[in-house]
């Protein structure tokens, strides 16, 4: 009777690291697992319900922060207003940033702002493109010299020289003036980036749209056409695919 006594108030009194001796699943390395079966299936919401947790026993983990800050990226796909995209969007900025400051050495941590950013850019304002622009780059740029084989590295790199390369001469001179300037683009460089991320991945679809519109925009018709119709015939597998299929169907329409 008394050991069993004993054995409740050890039960109530317990410091956390002895509660999480006897209960295994509320450690982070557990809770991360748990969540990662939700973040497959693109369940953000659930997913949350476990990694946030996780970040609370483990805040500097960027094997945490990064899938956190992708959870948010979701959430800001599926919501309806520009105001809640963007509340979204910064939750996934802090979260990305952490990441990076955690694991100077870790190329998806360091890649991380990059995709966020590049998420965020279509709808930020003209001051916060302009200052985005460099920072997409220097993330992408440590990815790679740290993973020269991360193909979403390649595929951002191509995106923001296809970008930048659009920009034309007065709106560059415009925001030379209000905003210190931009970096330059190329769509040829942006065509070799596209080209390495598709010949690094070619399962994602992502990549073969998004070939497709720089050779559109290269006046490459017959190849953005082709390119651009192999993606869409691609079965969707990530969260971002319909918009990617979206774009290129717009793209499409242009050409014709």
């Amino acid at each position: 009777m008394r050991s069993a006594f004993a054995f409740l108030i050890f039960t109530l009194v317990a410091t956390p690291a002895a509660v999480a001796k006897v209960r295994p699943a509320d450690s982070a390395d557990e809770l991360v697992t748990q969540g990662a079966v939700f973040d497959r299936k693109l369940d953000a919401k659930e997913a949350l319900t476990f990694y946030l947790p996780a970040e609370k026993l483990d805040p500097h983990n960027p094997h945490i922060l990064v899938p956190i800050a992708r959870q948010y990226r979701h959430l800001m796909t599926d919501a309806s207003t520009k105001k809640e995209k963007l509340r979204l969007g910064y939750i996934a900025m802090d979260y990305s940033k952490r990441a990076g400051a955690c694991a100077p050495h870790d190329a998806e941590a360091q890649l991380d702002l990059a995709i966020t950013l590049g998420k965020m850019l279509p709808i930020m304002s003209a001051k916060e493109q302009v200052d985005a622009s460099p920072r997409i780059k220097e993330s992408v740029d440590k990815a790679l010299a740290l993973d020269p084989n991360n193909d979403t590295a390649w595929h951002i790199l191509g995106r923001w020289n296809r970008v930048l390369a659009e920009v034309n001469n007065v709106k560059r001179a415009l925001a030379g003036v209000l905003y210190g300037g931009l970096p330059t683009g190329s769509l040829l460089d942006a065509e070799r980036a596209m080209q390495k991320a598709m010949e690094l991945s070619p399962d994602r679809l992502m990549h073969y749209i998004e070939l497709g519109r720089i050779y559109a925009d290269m006046g490459r018709k017959d190849e953005a056409r082709f390119y651009i119709n192999k993606g869409l015939a691609m079965p969707e597998a990530e969260k971002d695919d319909p918009e990617a299929k979206q774009r290129g169907r717009e793209t499409l329409e242009k050409l014709h």
